[in-house]
């Protein structure tokens, strides 16, 4: 493929890349031409000149369908990139011209959302109170999706099996002890157990197999020589197990930040089962999407977070220069 110059000289045009990048997300002509706002005639039009400009083909048929040829895929690629970027620096321009108002869209799986970005939020309305954060609480095979996408600044979670972990940069943070907690008045509570064996007398509530959470528990009872719990329901609803602790005797592992912020206290509604049978998930981990570059906003959220960027020290991510401070942990 030519350099950027000779493709700038054939007549490379932003609208090309536009299109690549619409085609490549949508897989038809015609909704790609839908997301442009522009007739399907001017978009195979536009996918036209980029094979004249390209001197070969970026589609090929297949099937009843179109597709992009080995070419094709680079380009859009890039293309895809490119739009991003120039999206991210249009919402930067705008903020600059706003006057420092900045926005900042933050992923987090549970615990971290709590024990992380929760205070480091409770500052920022302090500290900065014209920025405004969004924060998404969902499992880390959504928020690699949302951020990969772009949807999301940066995210404190964890790359699922299955995700390529080439699209993001990332920074390992700590790993994620868990709790067993029930609730108030339960005989768990109120009696210790002196055998774990007792814990396996009562219903467990979990997320489905695939959860890294499922999955640690699981591993870790086998490892002790323990039988999987009984397990009627599987829920990754954090407000369905909540209840279902209020209202039943299950047992509920739970992320040593949630059970602290639920289950601690004479207070607290629910209860942490005196036990360790050192239950702990994988590390989660601070990542962004790979090579991108943090709005002003977001590089001071994530300093007062109190984390630093994946690949500070070797410089990775060409950001600009800032006096925020950032200690890691």
């Amino acid at each position: 493929m030519q350099s950027l110059p000779t493709l700038l000289a054939r007549g490379l045009k932003l609208s090309h890349l536009q299109m690549m990048a619409a085609f490549a997300e949508t897989g038809q002509i015609g909704r790609a031409a839908e997301r442009l706002g522009i007739a399907q005639p001017a978009a195979s039009r536009l996918l036209s000149e980029v094979e004249e400009i390209l001197d070969q083909p970026v589609r090929a048929r297949a099937g009843r369908g179109v597709v992009l040829t080995e070419a094709g895929r680079v380009l859009a690629d890039r293309a895809g990139r490119v739009m991003q970027e120039l999206a991210e620096a249009g919402r930067e321009v705008a903020e600059i011209a706003a006057g420092g108002v900045g926005r900042v869209r933050i992923g987090a799986v549970t615990a971290p959302a709590l024990d992380i970005v929760l205070p480091a939020l409770r500052s920022a309305r302090l500290s900065h109170p014209r920025i405004e954060s969004e924060v998404v609480v969902a499992a880390s095979d959504i928020l690699c999706d949302q951020l990969a996408s772009g949807r999301l600044d940066f995210v404190i979670g964890r790359v699922p099996a299955g995700v390529d972990a080439g699209l993001f940069d990332g920074r390992v943070i700590a790993p994620e002890p868990v709790a067993l907690v029930v609730r108030k008045g339960h005989h768990l509570a109120e009696r210790p157990p002196s055998d774990p064996v007792e814990l396996l007398g009562y219903d467990w509530v979990l997320p489905g197999e695939e959860s890294p959470l499922t999955q640690a528990v699981l591993a870790r009872l086998a490892e002790l020589g323990l039988p999987r719990p009984s397990q009627r329901l599987s829920t990754a609803s954090f407000l369905l197990t909540l209840a279902l602790l209020h209202q039943s005797n299950v047992v509920a592992p739970l992320a040593q930040a949630v059970a602290d912020q639920f289950a601690r206290g004479p207070d607290a509604p629910l209860v942490q089962v005196p036990v360790d049978l050192g239950l702990e998930v994988a590390p989660y981990s601070l990542l962004i999407r790979k090579g991108a570059r943090l709005t002003a906003a977001a590089e001071t959220v994530l300093g007062i977070v109190g984390l630093s960027l994946p690949g500070d020290q070797a410089g990775s991510f060409g950001r600009r220069n800032s006096t925020t401070s950032r200690t890691k942990v």
